[in-house]
């Protein structure tokens, strides 16, 4: 698990991009908060996945609020989230 993603937080949702070296992950706070954020992998880290942005701090009230705000922040995600719908 990343370091930026408290383990109290429940990830209900992950994208990765075609390549598979970047991932949006979506989650829910134990207070009921919701929030995304995302990471890239490389060769040098080891493979881990590790963050490239600062958006776990943003707070959402619903999964649709909190898609919608990660669709506008990440430019490769609603490439992703259409190719697997299809």
């Amino acid at each position: 698990m990343s370091g930026r993603i408290d383990p109290s937080w429940l990830v209900f949702d992950s994208v990765e991009n075609a390549e598979h070296d970047r991932c949006v992950d979506c989650f829910s706070r134990p207070d009921g908060s919701l929030g995304f954020e995302e990471f890239r992998r490389d060769v040098e880290d080891g493979g881990a996945w590790t963050p490239v942005q600062h958006y776990s701090g943003l707070s959402y009230k619903t999964k649709d609020e909190a898609l919608l705000a990660a669709r506008k922040a990440v430019v490769w995600l609603a490439e992703a989230l259409e190719r697997r719908t299809r």
